[in-house]
This record gives C-alpha cells, sequence and structure tokens, in this order.
C-alpha cells in the first residue's frame, strides 16, 4: 500500500503551532521525503516514523523552511540511528554544495568525501524523469523567489503518483505539469491573491476546471487559509494528515 504522510503543513513561520514543509510518500519499496524542515524532525517523531525508512530526500528549493533541517536529519542518522544503507539527497543544482555549506554553518559539518553510510547528492533536471532509489522522479520549474531555484516534484512509486508544488505563485503551466497524478500537495498560503510568489485559494478556484488530476490538497497555510473550516472543491491539508492511494 502507498500512503502520503503530511509531515508539515505550516508556511514558513509555523502559523498555527504547525510544523513547516515536510511530506513523506511511502509504500512496501521505500519511503521517499519531499522537503525536510527545521521542524521535520520533530514530525517524524510525534508521527512515530523511523527516519530510516527514508531512502531518498528530495528538496523542492533553498529557503530553509524546505531544506534548512537536512543536516540535522543527517546528524541523527549518523549518530543516532547509526544508518549504514543508502540515503540519496535530490535537489536543484547545487544540491551538495548547499547541504554541505549548511551543515557547516549550523555546525555539523559532513566528513568529506564520506560518511558512514552511503550518501549521494543527485541534481535533478527540469522535465526529466529519474530513477531514484525505490521512486521516479520528475522536477518542473515554479514561479518563487528566483535565486532559491524553485521546484515542483512529481513522485512515482508502485503506480501512484503524487506531485507536490513546493513554493510558486501562479503559471498557466501548473496544471499540465501535474495532469494525471493521483494525489497533488498544491501550496496555497493565502486566502486572496496578494504576494506574486505564492499561490491563493482565489487563485486556485478560478483555475479549477484546468486540473486534471485527483485529490488536491492545498498545503503551506498562512493564517487567513487556517482560519477557514472549508477550502470547496479542494481539500486541507494538516499536519499528521495520513492519505491512502
Amino acid at each position: 500500500m502507498t500512503r502520503v504522510v503530511c509531515v508539515g503543513t505550516s508556511d514558513a513561520f509555523g502559523t498555527g503551532a504547525r510544523r513547516q514543509s515536510s511530506y513523506l510518500v511511502q509504500s512496501e519499496t521505500g519511503g521517499v521525503l519531499m522537503d525536510c524542515s527545521g521542524t521535520t524532525l520533530t514530525g517524524l517523531e510525534a508521527l512515530r516514523i523511523p527516519r530510516d525508512s527514508i531512502d531518498v530526500i528530495a528538496i523542492t528549493h533553498f529557503h530553509g523552511d524546505h531544506f534548512g533541517g537536512v543536516p540535522l536529519l543527517l546528524l541523527a542518522a549518523r549518530f543516532v540511528d547509526r544508518r549504514r544503507h543508502p540515503l540519496v539527497i535530490a535537489g536543484p543544482p547545487g544540491i551538495e554544495e548547499r547541504i554541505r555549506g549548511t551543515a557547516r554553518a549550523v555546525g555539523h559539518p559532513l566528513p568529506e568525501p564520506e560518511i558512514e553510510f552511503p550518501l549521494r547528492f543527485h541534481e535533478y533536471e527540469s522535465g526529466l524523469e529519474d530513477k531514484i532509489g525505490p521512486c521516479e522522479l520528475r522536477a518542473f520549474e515554479c514561479v518563487h523567489s528566483p535565486e532559491t531555484m524553485p521546484h515542483g516534484l512529481v513522485v512515482t512509486m508502485d503506480g501512484h503518483r503524487v506531485a507536490y508544488s513546493g513554493d510558486t505563485g501562479w503559471f498557466p503551466g501548473l496544471p499540465d505539469a501535474v495532469r494525471g497524478v493521483d494525489v497533488f500537495l498544491c501550496e496555497c498560503t493565502q486566502a486572496a491573491a496578494q504576494y506574486p510568489y505564492h499561490l491563493s485559494l482565489e487563485e486556485m478556484r478560478a483555475h479549477h476546471a484546468e486540473f486534471d488530476c485527483g485529490r488536491i490538497f492545498l498545503t503551506h497555510l498562512g493564517p487567513e487559509m487556517l482560519a477557514r473550516e472549508s477550502a470547496e472543491p479542494f481539500e486541507l491539508a494538516e499536519d499528521g494528515l495520513v492519505i491512502e492511494l
């Protein structure tokens, strides 16, 4: 059975005391963690998800609330889990330099060139589908702070496809990028369109008919979105939500 676990669903500021962005796709063949924030380890512990069950960490872009937790996860993998099986960290070009640099900056540098378990970095290229660990991964370019190299992701595991927008404003190619997926985890920070680098419920409703996919869950929720009881015709994600596929 394949499932999606919403480890963290808040905006960058932990609005509503929720954890920041992180989503786990799990099946009998392995686990893929999409984004790893500073609150991800707390979320995994709260949800009783072993870190060792993660085979791939796929990063959407270089904002701290999406990749800042990777050095601490690696630290725990080395000294708490005593991990010995492989881990792949996939991300935009420069992913290895970013992770190693961040690890040094927070005081937990990674030994170079090797650590106690096989660690591989993979730079994805927009539009190409790569076989990585237990999944196939396709990245697509998004509209967000350009210097962060923003992408969305489509993960295919055991015949199921899950899309995740990362952080993005509206762009016409978004519906095509997620066409045919079983679940689309779509950022929706705002209720009304204001800031062009984040989506709004207003925009998603206006473009609803353009989406041809399965269930759409809105996430990365800011204060106005968290105050809503519903966001029809979409579903609202929350920390700990499990979506069975």
